[in-house]
């Protein structure tokens, strides 16, 4: 993964607008790793993930200054396209957590796994609220 900036970083660069265009180098800068929709969306994606993202950052689980986000739009099996966000260690480069604001897996509903289990089963599967609710986070 070549994009390991902080978080913190990630929201300050989100911040300054330096996502702000669809362009596929743009969007890999703000930590796209893999998808199967077109470029074009990709910055549009960014949008909608970033609220969610600043919405847990507060939450003990995540070290801003010692993690890194990226990006996924996933093609299931089955079912439509879905977008996750992976919390990772910068040191380590693992995944701590994937998080799914909405899910083709789990019938529409928001889902969290982690190495808490090392990825077995959800750690969580609900609504956004609990989602933050398991990250310790103001619903």
């Amino acid at each position: 993964m070549s994009n390991q900036q902080s978080i913190q970083e990630f929201l300050v660069n989100f911040e300054n607008g330096m996502y702000n265009n669809s362009d596929k180098a743009t969007q890999c800068n703000a930590g796209w790793f893999d998808w199967f929709c077109n470029d074009s969306s990709l910055k549009n994606k960014t949008y909608r993930l970033v609220p969610k993202i600043k919405s847990l950052i507060t939450s003990s689980k995540i070290n801003i200054y010692e993690d890194y986000v990226f990006f996924r739009n996933n093609c299931p099996s089955f079912g439509s396209l879905y977008d996750d966000f992976r919390i990772c260690d910068i040191e380590t480069g693992d995944v701590k957590y994937t998080i799914t604001p909405k899910d083709t897996w789990e019938k529409g509903q928001a889902s969290v796994y982690g190495r808490d289990n090392n990825f077995e089963k959800a750690l969580v599967v609900g609504n956004w609220n609990d989602v933050k609710k398991f990250f310790g986070v103001k619903a």
